[in-house]
């Protein structure tokens, strides 16, 4: 069975979720920021940041957070999706699109009515109703589309 839920919820996955969050969006040199973030985000009593993970027989099969800034130039924008992530093995099953879903019924949980995120994928989140609005600039100087998906048609699955 498939469980999706927030990572301060089990800190008992608490290595193990930095491990995979770590292996899949971070470097050799940054294994502390993910950690850091996360133990932070597990000790707040503020919505955000928060870590989720996908649990099937126990087992960490996906990943999602939702963040302040995703280090880019639109600090007018919040919150973010980040680090999504599906395991290998269990891609092509709608897991992305489950994992999508739980992000913004949470969004829209802690208050939010929209949700943001960057990517430089072409065609997946437009087929799970993001739309395009923007474009902004990483720490690098690239440019990276920006995306944005309206949380109000949970009201009425939330309620």
């Amino acid at each position: 069975m498939l469980v999706i839920l927030e990572l301060s919820q089990r800190k008992d996955l608490f290595d193990e979720a930095v491990g995979v969050f770590w292996k899949q969006w971070g470097n050799k040199r940054n294994y502390k920021f993910y950690q850091d973030c996360m133990f932070h985000s597990c000790q707040t009593e503020d919505e955000i940041p928060r870590f989720y993970v996908a649990l099937q027989n126990e087992s960490i099969i996906g990943t999602y957070a939702l963040i302040r800034n995703d280090l880019n130039s639109r600090q007018d924008l919040y919150p973010w999706l980040a680090c999504l992530y599906v395991d290998q093995e269990h891609r092509g099953k709608r897991m992305g699109s489950r994992l999508l879903e739980h992000a913004v019924q949470e969004t829209y949980k802690k208050g939010y009515e929209k949700l943001y995120l960057a990517t430089d994928l072409e065609g997946y989140y437009e087929k799970y109703g993001w739309t395009h609005i923007t474009e902004a600039y990483g720490i690098h100087g690239g440019s990276i589309k920006v995306y944005e998906k309206s949380t109000k048609q949970h009201r009425s699955l939330t309620k």
